[in-house]
This record gives C-alpha cells, sequence and structure tokens, in this order.
C-alpha cells in the first residue's frame, strides 16, 4: 500500500518567493529526478509563511531507498541543504506519514 509524507514547512518571514523559485526550480525536479513520485505542493491562503507539499512513495523500503538517494548525494549535502536553511526555520517543520484510507482516491 502506497505511504504519502505530507510536509508542512515555516518559510523565513519574505522568504516565500525565493523559496518557491528553489523548491520548483531546483528541489522538486531533482527529486523527481531520482525518482521520488512529487504529488502537490500549496501555499497557504491564510499565512504567507506556510508551504505545504505532498509526496508519494510504494511502501517503506522505497522511501528509505529515495531518501538515501537524495539526501545522501553530495548535491543535496553541499549544494541544496545549505540554501534550504537559509529560507526555512527547520525546527517548525511538521512531517506527517499518511496511509491512504480504502475510499481515497490516492492510493
Amino acid at each position: 500500500m502506497a505511504l504519502f509524507e505530507l510536509r508542512q514547512y515555516k518559510v523565513r518571514d519574505g522568504k516565500m518567493p525565493a523559496w518557491l523559485e528553489l523548491m520548483e526550480g531546483e528541489i522538486i525536479p531533482y527529486i523527481v529526478s531520482k525518482g521520488m513520485v512529487f504529488t502537490a505542493s500549496f501555499c497557504a491562503e491564510d499565512d504567507p509563511s506556510v508551504y505545504i507539499w505532498i509526496r508519494r512513495f510504494e511502501d517503506e523500503a522505497d522511501r528509505a531507498r529515495l531518501y538515501a538517494e537524495v539526501y545522501e548525494s553530495e548535491h543535496w549535502k553541499s549544494d541544496l541543504k545549505p540554501r534550504i536553511g537559509e529560507l526555512l526555520i527547520r525546527e517548525e517543520a511538521i512531517i506527517h506519514r499518511l496511509v491512504p484510507t480504502r475510499l481515497s482516491p490516492m492510493q
């Protein structure tokens, strides 16, 4: 059964345009190139500092393999990770692991 992650980030004041440029221009294409399934992304209408995105994994083994592929790469560690830290308040990230219910269209 599919496994989803709903990730909610707190973007530093005034940094949402720069965050969206990095996320949509570099991070999403990079993770997709490694095999991650990007499902959706959102900005909160009522809070300009909230960014939410969802990604899908086949199962826990798939998630672990893809995490290693992305987060242990030199590109992630030396290029993307430092820039992410300038734009997000990492300590305020909220990450939910989700399993779709029987009737969910997101299987």
